[in-house]
């Protein structure tokens, strides 16, 4: 492994940025697109992170490593959910809501028939117990 060149230092920035992204990635893969936003960019910096590294132009190898395999992880963990709120999405009739708020227009009594419509199927698909805010809260806010 040679050494940087004289008077400059290691070039850890890819490496370091890898893992920092990869991590944050894996904190927000809940959402899908961040997740996969992010592991993808760890990836690219991992490999040209670990690159430098081999070349000797940096000694953070394995930091560079960690990034990209995280950032591999945050990936996977994200279609993952993706898998989740797809059938969550299907089996509470996700798209039937939709429909029904499109045919509702602005009729508030209508939009309120959906919601609580679908409110009531979650209830029962998932065995969950939901209520609407109460319309003095939501004035309140």
């Amino acid at each position: 492994m040679t050494a940087p060149p004289r008077g400059l230092g290691p070039r850890n920035g890819f490496g370091t940025a890898a893992l920092v992204v990869a991590v944050g990635g894996l904190l927000i893969c809940w959402s899908v697109v961040g997740g996969i936003a992010c592991g993808v960019v760890a990836v690219i910096f991992g490999v040209l992170g670990r690159g430098r590294a081999t070349r000797g132009e940096a000694n953070n190898g394995a930091v560079a490593t960690a990034g990209t395999a995280l950032g591999a992880l945050a990936i996977v963990a994200s279609v993952a959910f993706a898998v989740i709120w797809w059938n969550a999405w299907r089996d509470s009739d996700g798209s039937e809501y939709l429909d029904c708020v499109v045919r509702s227009g602005t009729d508030q009594r209508a939009l309120d028939g959906c919601r609580d419509s679908w409110l009531d199927n979650i209830q029962k698909e998932f065995g969950v117990t939901l209520q609407p805010p109460s319309p003095t809260s939501q004035e309140s806010t």
